[in-house]
């Protein structure tokens, strides 16, 4: 296995930041996505803007930056729905999740990751799962990834490692972890670029990014700006 990663990327404000993270620590660094159904087709559009606009903005991360792959999981969206992927409110369920939780989501992409990651000879799978400012999702827990982690190498007689950098991190921290990796300029990018919006709102540009501004999603993303905005902007030790 060689010394690279691959990023579990969704073109989402966190995985960009994940992105720019694996793209500081390894020498060559992968993406993939996952087509699962997800109503909103501007999630997949998003990712091939960060992507270029890294590779633009930053040469030093450009040579290190390599293949994306695009798998397609369509067969599981439609298996698994929820208000991502099927016209369906976003509300609290009485399981006491979001509408917006996919069942197994990111036990799914992991696993698809994995056998992906086996054949190009990687070790390392970065994802954006956080545990802290989150939606509540049981798939986001560390304790869950620890289990997969576990599972995986088991199953597949590998060493991997499932890195979550934002894990124990607030969405004001996300923020300030971004400044860290690249500066304004990747501030400002994944501002602009990337997308986290429920609805897939990309109309007006907020100063924390597109969205409608009343989703879960918006809702963390722009208290975590705007918290991150009023101590300083301050940059978080990458």
């Amino acid at each position: 296995m060689t010394d690279a990663a691959l990023v579990l990327f969704s073109g989402g404000q966190d995985s960009s930041v994940c992105l720019a993270w694996a793209l500081e620590r390894y020498a060559r660094v992968e993406t993939v996505g996952f087509d699962y159904g997800q109503r909103h087709v501007i999630e997949m559009e998003a990712r091939v803007a960060v992507r270029h606009q890294i590779a633009a903005r930053f040469p030093h991360w450009a040579e290190r930056l390599g293949e994306d792959h695009v798998l397609d999981l369509k067969g599981f969206g439609a298996v698994a729905e929820s208000a991502l992927t099927a016209h369906r409110a976003i509300e609290m369920t009485d399981r006491g999740l979001p509408s917006t939780f996919v069942p197994g989501r990111n036990l799914v992409f992991l696993i698809y990751a994995a056998a992906l990651a086996d054949r190009r000879g990687i070790a390392a799978l970065v994802g954006g799962m956080c545990e802290t400012d989150f939606s509540g999702y049981p798939d986001c827990r560390r304790d869950t990834l620890d289990a997969m982690q576990t599972a995986l190498n088991l199953g597949m007689d590998r060493d991997f490692r499932i890195e979550t950098p934002l894990m124990k991190l607030t969405k004001a921290e996300t923020w300030a972890l971004a400044k860290a990796l690249g500066g304004e300029d990747l501030v400002d990018l994944i501002v602009v670029e990337s997308h986290t919006c429920y609805r897939g709102e990309r109309g007006d540009l907020h100063p924390w990014g597109h969205g409608c501004g009343e989703c879960p999603a918006c809702d963390l993303r722009q208290k975590g700006y705007e918290d991150w905005d009023a101590a300083g902007r301050e940059a978080l030790p990458a």
